[in-house]
């Protein structure tokens, strides 16, 4: 089968169609034929910093980059009964770790797929799946958000906070979303009740008593974050582990939690979001599609961080 490997970090040159062989799944995988892989900020990090790439895949070469896909089961293991041969599926497999997405063919764990809803498309599937899963289990594992909180989005236009705004908006909440002036209509028509001009405006004059935030910034956006954010209430930030003393300490003066959290691969996770989008709810925005042979092109692109929603690679 055809796969994207990486022999070596750094440029986009280093990602090389060969020929490989296709996966032997185990008893409690099925088989994928991939139609279509998305691209996500993590994809171009492991695939630009050697810390990153051995984080995730360790020392040796080559490795195969990806975790989300959609497309058709063609094989079942002997221990399940979840799918059948045939079915669509759609999910980000083996996240935090190995998902060897760029592929024609992916080995992937029963868990980490759902039946694509009807009336989505494997582009829309394959882009949900990991923007998707982060912005469900921060919302609604973490946050446990309900309705009539204020919710505060940061990179509202992009591909966690796209997602988030619809998801909050489903949960009953009351939402605010940050992006530049040019993506405001775009922020809006997601359900968003205010916008924010981060360059522009000031969160302190814009906003207060926030229930939750979700951060996918830092840095000087999580130190503003907290001044808006009510006593008791949170912000889950995405970034890093690693936030400043700085904001730790003004978080604890003012007592407002911070939590940080990495999206995983999880059955409960991708059933709900399967659920938001069948129920009409959560729709994910597509900014760009890419062939296979055009991977590069597709991490330049997300490698802008300009990308309005979300940017695909189709098979």
């Amino acid at each position: 089968m055809r796969a994207i490997v990486l022999n070596q970090v750094e440029k986009v040159e280093n990602l090389i169609l060969a020929e490989v062989a296709v996966p032997v799944i185990k008893t409690n995988e099925v088989l994928v034929k991939v139609k279509a892989i998305s691209i996500n900020p993590v994809d171009v990090k492991a695939r630009a910093y050697e810390g990153v790439k051995n984080w995730i895949f360790g020392e040796e070469y080559p490795v195969i980059l990806g975790w989300d896909i959609a497309g058709v089961v063609t094989q079942v293991g002997s221990e399940e009964t979840k799918f059948k041969i045939g079915d669509e599926v759609f999910g980000m497999v083996n996240f935090f770790g190995v998902g060897n997405g760029y592929a024609e063919y992916v080995a992937a764990p029963v868990t980490h797929l759902s039946l694509l809803p009807q009336g989505i498309t494997h582009v829309e599937g394959a882009a949900i799946a990991m923007v998707g899963s982060t912005a469900y289990q921060a919302l609604v594992d973490v946050a446990k958000v309900k309705q009539g909180d204020k919710v505060l989005v940061h990179a509202a236009s992009g591909g966690v906070g796209h997602i988030a705004v619809q998801i909050a908006k489903a949960k009953g909440a009351y939402v605010i979303g940050t992006s530049s002036a040019k993506n405001k209509a775009f922020v809006m028509s997601l359900g968003a009740n205010e916008h924010i001009d981060y360059v522009n405006e000031r969160l302190v004059d814009k906003v207060e008593a926030v229930d939750v935030v979700i951060d996918t910034i830092q840095g000087d956006t999580l130190l503003e974050s907290i001044k808006v954010v009510r006593q008791g209430g949170m912000i889950v930030t995405l970034p890093s582990p690693e936030i400043s003393e700085e904001a730790l300490a003004l978080a604890k003066e003012r007592e407002v939690s911070i939590v940080f959290m990495m999206v995983e691969s999880k059955e409960e996770t991708i059933e709900g979001l399967a659920q938001f989008m069948l129920e009409g709810g959560v729709k994910v925005h597509i900014s760009q599609e890419f062939s296979f042979e055009d991977m590069a092109k597709a991490h330049l692109a997300v490698e802008t961080n300009r990308v309005v929603g979300k940017v695909v690679v189709t098979l």
